[in-house]
């Protein structure tokens, strides 16, 4: 395994000062990619800053405490409670996932440990005879859809896995669905409950919550996410099962919920020191298109401008979010808009927040 220089010695080096109007800039564009509105919160020592876009609902304008679907940022919960049950011997990373949850994964797959689904070196196959959601359409049809625990895993097929577990590196939603049931297995208890009681109760995250896995409503206030739907114009996606993403990209959040997990994380609030260095840790892999890993025990790193940041990215149907902080804290990054499409030009938004946050 490998540290990045940068995260090992803690960087440092000054931050240029926050830039109010690049940042603004930066969401106010809700053509590029088409969106209803956007919020971005900036955090740190090296300096605050909040600002919005658009309209919650195409009337109000957005508050900081409306809730939004955070999509895969939800895996950053889940790896953490998964470690925090690593570092209370109740969960071993070194030990199969076979051996924790006896006859979810096929019988031909090589067996995979439990740090290999939080790192995304599992190798597990994509899976197959899933509901097609490749449009608008289609995701309106299979809205309300509600998937039952491990229902997922019966869709991987029995086969061997893409590459040997641990030699490469593919982001795959799947390896947090098992981490959930891993800890489900564990605790004898909801993952969702597992994340309220260790995560949400002991930080005060008011804001913050894993549905339920019938419910299908945001809870409270909250921004609509909205699909451009042919022939139909915008249509609320608000209301929908994310018990497919369960896991893996069910929960919702605020900036400012995001924002105080990001400093109880990285501050060692939550996990102790020779846990908490694993989101820090890459492995010394490749992805499977030949980059570098870029996906440790839990976060996912970039660098921009010369200032490495770790967190996660997430999307969910209408909605697009992200939580990202330098490892010495001097800028932590939370925002979300709501796009109209679920497609490449969302990178277009992510870019301009992530460009305006570091330089």
């Amino acid at each position: 395994m490998k540290t990045l220089l940068m995260a090992a010695l803690i960087a440092t080096t000054p931050l240029p000062p926050l830039n109010p109007q690049a940042l603004q800039s930066a969401i106010n564009d809700l053509d590029h990619p088409a969106a209803t509105s956007a919020q971005l919160r900036v955090d740190g020592t090296a300096g605050t800053w909040y600002g919005t876009a658009g309209t919650a609902d195409q009337h109000r304008p957005v508050r900081p405490d409306d809730r939004f679907r955070i999509g895969s940022v939800t895996k950053v919960f889940v790896a953490t409670v998964t470690l925090q049950l690593a570092a209370e011997r109740k969960i071993d990373l070194d030990q199969t996932v076979q051996h924790y949850l006896p006859g979810v994964l096929p019988p031909n797959l090589e067996p995979v440990t439990v740090e290999q689904l939080l790192n995304h070196t599992s190798g597990i196959p994509f899976e197959v005879d899933m509901p097609d959601l490749s449009t608008p359409e289609k995701v309106l049809e299979h809205r309300y859809d509600r998937w039952a625990p491990g229902e997922r895993a019966e869709h991987i097929p029995n086969t061997k896995a893409k590459f040997t577990p641990g030699t490469q590196q593919e982001y795959r939603g799947i390896n947090y669905v098992l981490a959930a049931m891993v800890v489900e297995k564990v605790t004898g208890h909801d993952y969702g409950r597992e994340v309220d009681t260790r995560i949400i109760c002991r930080l005060g995250l008011r804001n913050t919550y894993v549905p339920g896995r019938n419910e299908t409503a945001l809870r409270g206030s909250h921004v609509h996410g909205y699909l451009n739907v042919p022939g139909q114009g915008l249509v609320d996606v608000s209301d929908i099962n994310t018990s497919r993403s369960y896991g893996e990209g069910d929960m919702v959040s605020t900036t400012a919920d995001l924002t105080k997990f990001s400093k109880a994380l990285f501050s060692g609030e939550l996990l102790p020191p020779k846990i908490q260095e694993k989101l820090f840790t890459l492995p010394e892999v490749s992805m499977v298109d030949g980059r570098d890993a870029a996906y440790s025990t839990g976060l996912q790193t970039f660098t921009l401008n010369g200032v490495t940041v770790w967190g996660k990215t997430g999307e969910q149907y209408g909605y697009n979010a992200g939580m990202f902080s330098t490892r010495d804290q001097q800028r932590r990054i939370a925002y979300s808009f709501t796009p109209t499409a679920r497609d490449d030009s969302q990178q277009q938004m992510t870019l301009r927040i992530a460009n305006a946050a570091t330089s």
